[in-house]
């Protein structure tokens, strides 16, 4: 059977021939198969550039000074901390009431005896605490020493008072936790200096900072709880304040402070 190239053309084939063809040979072919290999052309495999080395991209001035900022803040802050845990009583108080902070009036250093076998540590200080500068005065400091002479103890003999921020927030707010972080040096030395053989933490500001902790103060309640690398025993209460406008807790607070006195009583 022959075909010619319109017949090819027709069946969607190609007729493969040589430049040297004659005229002849395209215009008529003898036998040809009725599906004729279409050649393909070889793929050339797809060139791949060579990975480049990932380098950082280079540092921005901006960022670059802003690193070096907080390394130097980061430095003096170490070096603040470390001057602290040197000073005794003295330097100590003295260097805290030379500070400010805000609009607060003074530093509230602390108060009691400094050689207690209990410290009892509450958040910040109110409006009538900046005023005289030391710490639970007022209606609830009133309710505070009835709470430790409950278990025979003494604001004056039995126990030193401090508070985790000594300045007063603006509008008796919560403590902010820059201004936490800024104070807590001043009452780690406060709590070496005494040597305290238990911590009464009195409120939810003040549990939450000396413990790390997130949970609510009802959760933090009636369990063990410790402070620092000497795992010195702390026992979490409702402050003295929340327990004058809520006095049903009372209860709950009674059972704090006979565990604190049970505590106290074993490590005598």
């Amino acid at each position: 059977m022959s075909y010619t190239r319109a017949h090819l053309a027709e069946l969607g084939l190609t007729l493969w021939r040589s430049r040297a063809a004659s005229a002849a040979e395209v215009e008529s072919v003898a036998d040809v198969p009725e599906s004729v290999p279409v050649p393909v052309s070889e793929a050339r495999p797809a060139q791949t550039a060579p990975a480049r080395p990932s380098t950082p991209p280079p540092q921005a001035p901006a960022e670059a000074q802003l690193s070096a900022d907080r390394r130097d803040e980061e430095e003096a802050a170490a070096a603040r901390r470390a001057a602290i845990a040197r000073m005794d009583w003295a330097a100590l108080e003295a260097y805290v009431k030379s500070q400010s902070r805000g609009d607060a009036q003074q530093a509230v250093f602390g108060v009691g005896a400094r050689d207690a076998r209990v410290m009892v540590i509450g958040e910040a200080p109110g409006a009538e605490e900046d005023r005289r500068g030391e710490p639970f005065v007022g209606r609830a400091g009133q309710l505070l020493d009835q709470m430790l002479a409950a278990i025979g103890l003494s604001r004056q003999r039995d126990v030193y008072i401090a508070n985790i921020c000594k300045f007063r927030p603006p509008n008796n707010r919560d403590p902010r936790p820059d201004e936490v972080a800024q104070d807590m040096p001043y009452l780690q030395r406060q709590i070496a200096l005494v040597q305290p053989d238990l911590l009464i933490a009195v409120g939810r500001i003040a549990a939450q900072n000396l413990l790390g902790s997130e949970q609510p103060i009802g959760r933090m309640r009636g369990k063990p709880q410790h402070f620092g690398d000497a795992r010195l025993p702390v026992v979490v209460t409702y402050h003295p304040a929340y327990l004058l406008r809520s006095p049903r807790e009372k209860a709950k607070a009674w059972v704090d402070l006979k565990r604190a006195r049970s505590l106290l009583t074993v490590s005598a």
